[in-house]
């Protein structure tokens, strides 16, 4: 689509028609004889709206949906499956709404087996409409930008970088300290000049990076941090991969990103997405499927365990951390508490040389029971069943102490499970362990995930026999 408003109408006035539309399609008589052929849902009875209660069923639905879609409006380059995935969980609100309202018995609320039609053909349609009309990012273009903190930082990466430079995005009032800088490296060794960074306009502050890439239509975000370990550092890589854009860095920081290719100049492209398409879509499914159906049989379990933690020690029954996420994020956990309380210390340890673990909680280590409430974060998406382990945000300054590329580790989703864990590699060695979750970063597939967790599960079950011989 052409400019932001023609996106914003295409976006509400297909969302429009494409739920009266369905309405409609749910009215018809021949998909109500088809319904009715199918097992349970079936026997739910039809009540066809015509004239005006059609009108009013197609308005009602059409409203609650446009509401439900109001994130979705803003122009904002997207990956394909971040923009179907994204309209499908808010066409889901919007169909939860609808539901609500036909148990409150509204007037002209859609019947039962009118919304699972009409749901059925939404949830198709209009994930598939913001696709087409997404906006593109650019980039396979030319479109560059610098993003640092550091002035003299950024004039030495403008000499590197090909193309054109349309500005930088950097703290405010850089200009005088970038005059310096780049006083003494504008001339090229062929004659020519190069433009210097006092002569490139400042486009905004990092935190305006996001409505940058989308105003100028960014193809390639050029890093240029003081030190690649910052929070900025990983920030604007995490914004530079929901828009879809190259992000590329000095070779001389390459050490604490995945690059993509041979590094055969001063620039290197990160790898933002190791996993394909394809890939990115088994393993969600599969996290979803492995997490729910975990957490179903797992239930009368979790009440026992529960129960026991609590009669075993005084203190809540779960403990709560805050872990390290991709990009640098963070995210909380649950675990059974499997400590004394207000004992817990971000210093890697052995679990045997450890008197602060309970009876219950040693049990609960051992069998590795104590992780199940890690399930849920698993299905909301912050989590997957296969990746590197996440790290206590605390514990992070410990690892990275003894491991520097230790952020190579945060170009994935952490996992529950992952190549280090099978293979007994704890953070008391964090270089090895480091050396396992790179090398499952750049072997991820589905077969090596399932095979990941059959060893684990089958490690489970060796603790858990080990444990009922004690």
């Amino acid at each position: 689509m052409s400019g932001r408003w023609g996106y914003r109408v295409a976006s509400v006035a297909g969302s429009a028609l494409l739920t009266a539309c369905a309405v409609a399609v749910a009215n018809n008589p021949t998909v109500q004889q088809l319904f009715s052929l199918l097992p349970v849902v079936g026997k739910l009875p039809f009540d066809s709206a015509v004239g005006r209660e059609f009108v009013y069923e197609a308005a009602i639905a059409t409203a609650v949906v446009i509401g439900a879609l109001f994130p979705l409006y803003k122009p904002r380059p997207r990956r394909i499956l971040d923009t179907w995935f994204y309209a499908l969980k808010r066409v889901t609100v919007a169909l939860l709404a609808m539901a609500t309202i036909g148990y409150a018995d509204a007037t002209y609320a859609l019947p039962r087996a009118t919304l699972i039609v009409a749901g059925g053909v939404i949830a198709v349609t209009i994930p598939l409409w913001f696709v087409l009309i997404r906006r593109r990012s650019h980039a396979d273009s030319d479109r560059t930008i610098i993003v640092g903190d550091n002035p003299r930082a950024m004039s030495e990466i403008l000499t590197t970088v090909d193309g054109h430079v349309l500005g930088y995005v950097s703290p405010p009032s850089p200009h005088s300290e970038a005059q310096e800088a780049s006083a003494g490296i504008s001339e090229l060794t062929d004659g020519g000049t190069t433009p210097t960074l006092d002569e490139l306009p400042n486009l905004g502050g990092l935190s305006r990076l996001d409505d940058i890439l989308v105003e100028y239509d960014i193809g390639t975000v050029v890093l240029a941090f003081r030190q690649s370990d910052r929070a900025e550092f990983f920030g604007t890589l995490d914004t530079c991969y929901e828009h879809g854009v190259v992000a590329k860095v000095h070779r001389k920081h390459a050490d604490v990103v995945l690059t993509q290719g041979t590094m055969d100049g001063d620039l290197v492209e990160i790898d933002l997405e190791p996993l394909d398409w394809l890939d990115h879509i088994t393993k969600r499914l599969f996290d979803i499927v492995f997490a729910g159906t975990a957490l179903l049989v797992l239930s009368p379990l979790i009440l026992i365990i529960a129960v026991a933690v609590r009669v075993d020690s005084p203190g809540s029954v779960l403990y709560q951390q805050t872990r390290t996420a991709a990009f640098g994020d963070t995210f909380a956990i649950a675990k059974f508490r499997t400590m004394l309380p207000e004992s817990e210390d971000a210093t890697p340890t052995e679990d045997g040389n450890n008197d602060r673990i309970t009876r219950v909680g040693r049990l609960l280590r051992r069998t590795h029971l104590d992780e199940i409430p890690q399930l849920w974060p698993i299905i909301k998406g912050e989590m997957s069943v296969v990746g590197p382990r996440a790290a206590w945000v605390t514990e992070e300054a410990v690892l990275e102490a003894e491991a520097e590329t230790w952020r190579r580790r945060w170009f994935v989703k952490p996992g529950l499970t992952g190549l280090a864990q099978i293979n007994n590699a704890t953070s008391t060695d964090p270089e090895t362990k480091l050396r396992y979750d790179i090398e499952y970063i750049q072997r991820q597939s589905f077969w090596f995930d399932l095979k990941i967790v059959i060893r684990q599960l089958w490690k489970v079950g060796e603790d858990i026999v080990g444990s009922i011989h004690k």
